[in-house]
């Protein structure tokens, strides 16, 4: 009878144990459609195979899409950026620092049962970029130096215009050039700003065809097509730090998941992400070798 027992209590232990197994490890990683989201989901999903957990991928997803399925619990953990949480999701267009748009989307995300864990190194912010060259030749190093060199050819009665490049949306938007020029004290004449296609911004500055033009900080082809990052020395742009985003439920359920993704985004900065989005933009490698790849030199995997 007491033998009985024991194998009785153990099948029932060995079958909870395999229930809890396959709830803890059948997680849902999601990302969206470009090429940082493509590299920062996938190598979330090979170290997280790596820890043990069953992981689906859903990745090449628009942002409102992503967001939503999310939210309705179809995705279990995502990276996210905190100034896209703060804009577009929430609303918010008060000038924050980086703490406080971080400490913003974590509280008002805490009620919708979504947690931000960690926030890494890397800001894939809004940036202005110039060919290294011609950011060398006239000794522009951040934005203000930027507004000083075209105050300074107004001045002159200089007849070439400097030429800036930035996509259709930020050249109208409330938050986008108008407020910048007058924060920074300068004015470009309408015939000195090209709108157009984001990716053709960067082409046109490897060209030199523009003087300056807008970026995002992170981007393979600042370093591919040797352009200088302009420092944002007033802090116009909002911090848009990449962070794991989690569904609180699924933390519950996983009591090291939090630590585990913790210590991927503390392995992560804007530098070390510029490369590997170099890698697959420019030199054609596939996303996941660039991904493993990081992880093995991070110690991670």
């Amino acid at each position: 009878m007491k033998t009985k027992y024991i194998a009785c209590a153990l099948v029932m232990a060995l079958a909870m144990f395999g229930a809890a197994k396959v709830q803890a490890q059948n997680l849902v990683i999601g990302g969206k459609n470009f090429t940082e989201q493509l590299i920062l989901s996938n190598m979330t999903a090979q170290y997280l195979r790596a820890k043990g957990y069953d992981i689906e991928l859903k990745n090449g997803l628009g942002t409102t899409l992503m967001r939503s399925a999310l939210e309705s619990g179809q995705l279990d953990i995502v990276w996210d950026y905190t100034g896209t949480a703060l804009i577009v999701y929430n609303h918010i267009e008060e000038k924050l620092d980086p703490g406080q748009i971080y400490s913003k989307v974590k509280e008002l995300d805490a009620p919708r049962g979504l947690a931000w864990l960690n926030e890494s190194e890397l800001n894939n912010t809004y940036a202005f970029a110039m060919p290294q060259k011609i950011a060398d030749e006239y000794g522009i190093n951040s934005l203000q130096d930027l507004a000083d060199r075209i105050n300074a050819d107004a001045q002159d009665g200089a007849k070439n215009q400097r030429l800036m490049g930035v996509d259709y949306e930020f050249a109208s938007r409330p938050d986008g050039l108008g407020p910048m020029q007058a924060l920074y004290g300068f004015k470009l004449e309408r015939g000195a700003v090209k709108q157009m296609d984001p990716g053709l911004v960067y082409t046109a500055l490897k060209n030199e065809q523009l003087f300056v033009g807008l970026t995002y900080a992170s981007d393979g082809r600042i370093k591919g097509f040797d352009l200088k990052l302009l420092e944002d020395d007033k802090g116009y742009f909002a911090a848009y730090k990449a962070t794991p985003v989690v569904r609180q439920e699924i933390l519950d359920r996983n009591p090291q998941l939090a630590e585990q993704l913790n210590a991927l985004a503390a392995s992560i900065d804007t530098g070390k992400m510029t490369e590997l989005n170099k890698r697959v933009d420019i030199d054609q490698e596939p996303v996941s070798k660039v991904a493993a790849d990081f992880l093995k030199q991070a110690g991670l995997i």
